[in-house]
């Protein structure tokens, strides 16, 4: 009975959690209650935004991403935000952004690091890309895609690695979660998944020692 007990005491605390974020979901969405930013303002110092293919007054004015491929929210009022999501684009920088402009591609992510380095914002972290196939995980991570290719291990220059976690160290503190592998994940790692990215040639004992190093560094570059 005790374990009974505790069993649904856990339940309806989880219940509750539950529907204190739907609240705040459905709060944050009223007019003049959402997050305030400002237009064309990007959440990591080092990334660019990009101007969307027709900007609407509610979208977010320097997005690549077309509204149609990511959710309007006010993270983390609305949605507690504990993970990072890691993905390889399987194609090139462009590609990334063209298909995230497209209303009928239905999937987005907030980053895009280059090979050299370079990191594009397509979506702010307040609001809900959808990158990972699986609702729960979008809702609660933030998506950074990576130019290249799972099968081409060249596409992972020391560059795009420095960048991205530089990135990922900032989103890390921002949102006060570890850089670790519970916190820090592959998109193949997504419940329900049928991706492979970021493949066995991403290095994850480099990449979670150069996330580790950047959040030693002192608050302030991202």
């Amino acid at each position: 009975m005790l374990l009974l007990g505790g069993g649904a005491a856990v339940a309806a605390g989880a219940a509750a959690v539950v529907a204190r974020e739907e609240l705040a979901y459905w709060w944050a969405q009223l007019p003049g209650n959402g997050r305030p930013w400002k237009e064309g303002e990007v959440d990591f110092a080092g990334a660019r935004g990009y101007l969307p293919v027709r900007a609407k007054p509610r979208t977010w004015g320097r997005s690549a991403a077309s509204p149609a491929n990511y959710r309007q929210a006010n993270r983390p009022d609305d949605y507690t935000v504990d993970r990072v999501v890691i993905h390889v684009v399987q194609g090139s920088f462009a590609t990334a952004l063209k298909v995230f402009r497209d209303p009928f591609h239905e999937a987005s992510a907030h980053y895009v690091v280059r090979g050299d380095g370079h990191i594009a914002q397509t979506v702010r972290e307040l609001d809900v890309a959808f990158h990972a196939g699986n609702r729960g995980y979008n809702e609660r991570s933030v998506g950074i895609e990576h130019a290249g290719f799972v099968d081409r291990p060249e596409s992972f220059t020391p560059d795009m690695y420095a960048a991205s976690a530089r990135l990922t160290a900032g989103i890390c503190r921002r949102y006060d979660f570890p850089a670790d592998r519970e916190h820090v994940v592959g998109h193949i790692e997504v419940p329900g998944t049928d991706h492979t990215d970021p493949g066995p040639h991403w290095d994850w004992v480099r990449y979670l020692a150069l996330v580790r190093a950047e959040l030693r560094r002192p608050a302030g570059r991202a």
